[in-house]
């Protein structure tokens, strides 16, 4: 973790210095500004379109009735990216306008689901486990709205068995 922080704190910006560097001193001063400023402007049209597509995807997703995983990576995807984009830099431009074609996307999305799926799940599983009690909480009643008086003996039995089961790759978002 240390190291991930010494690259994202230290060397990018030290790279990013020297590309503007170059290119500063290869297309000129102003050039270079405007050409920062133009991609940070892009960058805020693309996150506002993109953003707005993966919006619409994670709503119908909830409307369908599906579990919208792909969509809320897809989600933070394009905030990360349009976030890079608006940084002052050519290095950051160039990865966040990768995160935001969906092309690029979707490959960095199977590449995380890859790397982290499995801590996804487990961490989801969790977090419903700990949620539960609160999640089948209930009165006791009979079958069908009736008094709990005139509930038959199973009506208010659940009977269930867990196992654990490791997820295929088709079920990942």
């Amino acid at each position: 973790m240390a190291l991930v922080l010494v690259l994202l704190f230290i060397v990018v910006p030290i790279l990013e210095l020297y590309v503007l560097i170059q290119v500063g001193s290869a297309m000129g001063v102003l050039p270079t500004i405007a050409l920062l400023i133009f991609d940070s402007v892009l960058g805020a049209v693309l996150l506002r379109a993109q953003g707005r597509a993966a919006w619409v995807r994670f709503s119908r997703a909830l409307a369908e009735g599906r579990l919208p995983g792909r969509e809320v990576i897809d989600g933070v995807l394009v905030i990360f990216g349009g976030a890079l984009l608006l940084t002052p830099g050519f290095l950051t431009d160039i990865l966040g306008l990768a995160l935001l074609i969906p092309p690029m996307r979707a490959l960095v999305r199977r590449l995380l689901v890859a790397r982290f799926g499995g801590r996804l799940v487990a961490a989801a599983a969790g977090g419903a486990q700990n949620r539960m009690g609160r999640i089948f909480m209930f009165e006791t009643r009979g079958g069908a709205g009736r008094p709990a008086d005139s509930a038959r003996a199973d009506d208010d039995i659940v009977d269930a068995t867990a196992r654990e089961v490791r997820p295929r790759p088709r079920d990942l978002p």
